[in-house]
């Protein structure tokens, strides 16, 4: 028996897959510590459940996701909004040369996995399905592009991508921590750690504060970029490369953040906290959508490719932050910080990098650098470069 959901019904069931995934979370500590988050958790339950109903004949079902790409193309046009030159230029050398740092990962990352994906045989898109789509880009960006690969008849890559985003979720928490510690305590970095001047972290906090009578505002901001987005997607598909839905966007709300940090003199407010918040929203709705309609069972061919594949990315990981990050960043402290942070956000979220960050810190001494560099590129930068080099690997493919 077929049971077919409209989009309505679709978006409820992706909500309380989301409120059994934030129960689940209070209630096992190992989902809390490795910040998996609670769409993935009770979205994954509810694949696991309508796939067993799929493969014992019981019942199929049939999903409209209509509102799954509203809330995918809100959620990155809010990090379009995040994508500061104004803070990056106060950043300094360091985090321009961090910047660069992670460029370099997202290209080794997707060049790995299509070349080893070559070896074992695999389609080299099969591959991207575990670059830097779900390692740098997390579930956000795999629930992206899962669908943009599935044009280009790849198979399930949405449910490949989100397993590997889950992995390097994991996986990413698992490593930062004890790589940090290792080089902390292997060449005695705890006197390399100086306090610094942290005063343009609290200025960014200032600017993420949150109004209430501000989010109606907010609202109509990610509209207008939005809106304003067609435009240049329709521009950049005259150029017969493929971009995903929402660049467009996020390159509109990029120029509205920068217009008003540089030319609005004080009259131009974009309203971020409110704007992260209601990025944060449509992610969970996301996220929740795009995990009850994965189809597990097209998992079960690729299950060897997949785990040499994503074994290939913990190495990456592991080799470029100890050896390439840590060396370029100082061979510090704060560049062994880095190291525990890039791991998290390399292979799942920022959330993942601060946790690791803070457990490292917990043991040690805080580094007000580590936690400027990581949130600032991790959440502002990252996604938004990522996105134009993952779309650079699937128009040469």
């Amino acid at each position: 028996m077929k049971v077919q959901l409209d989009m309505y019904q679709t978006l409820a069931i992706a909500v309380l897959v989301l409120l059994l995934g934030s129960y689940l979370r209070k209630k096992i500590k190992f989902l809390e510590r490795f910040c998996i988050p609670a769409p993935v958790v009770g979205g994954l339950l509810f694949a696991i459940f309508t796939c067993i109903c799929y493969v014992t004949h019981i019942l199929e079902f049939s999903f409209d996701d209509t509102l799954k790409e509203v809330c995918m193309v809100f959620f990155f046009t809010s990090v379009g909004f995040q994508a500061n030159l104004k803070v990056l230029k106060k950043g300094g050398k360091s985090m321009v040369i961090f910047l660069g740092l992670v460029i370099v990962l997202i290209f080794i990352q997707n060049g790995v996995a299509v070349g080893l994906s070559k070896v074992i045989g695999l389609d080299s898109l099969i591959g991207m399905c575990t670059g830097s789509i779900p390692m740098v880009g997390g579930h956000g960006t795999a629930g992206a592009f899962g669908p943009v690969l599935e044009d280009f008849n790849v198979k399930g890559a949405t449910t490949i991508c989100t397993a590997a985003a889950t992995f390097g979720l994991i996986f990413g928490s698992l490593v930062g921590g004890p790589l940090g510690k290792r080089l902390i305590e292997k060449k005695n970095l705890l006197d390399t750690a100086i306090p610094e001047d942290d005063s343009l972290l609290i200025e960014d906090e200032k600017k993420h504060e949150r109004h209430s009578r501000m989010y109606a505002s907010a609202v109509f901001q990610l509209i207008i970029a939005i809106g304003i987005g067609t435009i240049f997607s329709w521009a950049l598909t005259k150029t017969g490369l493929t971009f995903p839905i929402y660049i467009g966007a996020m390159i509109a709300a990029a120029l509205m953040r920068n217009i008003a940090e540089y030319a609005g003199n004080g009259k131009l407010v974009i309203h971020m906290g409110e704007i992260n918040d209601l990025g944060g929203i449509s992610l969970s709705l996301f996220l929740g959508m795009a995990m009850i309609t994965l189809k597990l069972w097209q998992l079960a061919s690729l299950a060897l490719p997949l785990v040499i594949l994503l074994g290939a990315q913990i190495m990456v990981i592991v080799l470029f932050t100890y050896f390439i990050v840590f060396n370029i960043m100082g061979r510090d402290y704060d560049a062994a910080v880095l190291v525990a942070g890039t791991c998290g956000f390399g292979m799942g979220a920022t959330p993942n990098a601060m946790a690791n960050m803070q457990a490292v810190c917990d043991k040690y001494v805080p580094s007000v650098k580590a936690y400027l560099l990581i949130p600032l590129i991790g959440s502002l930068f990252a996604d938004f470069l990522n996105s134009l080099v993952i779309t650079f690997f699937i128009n040469i493919l």
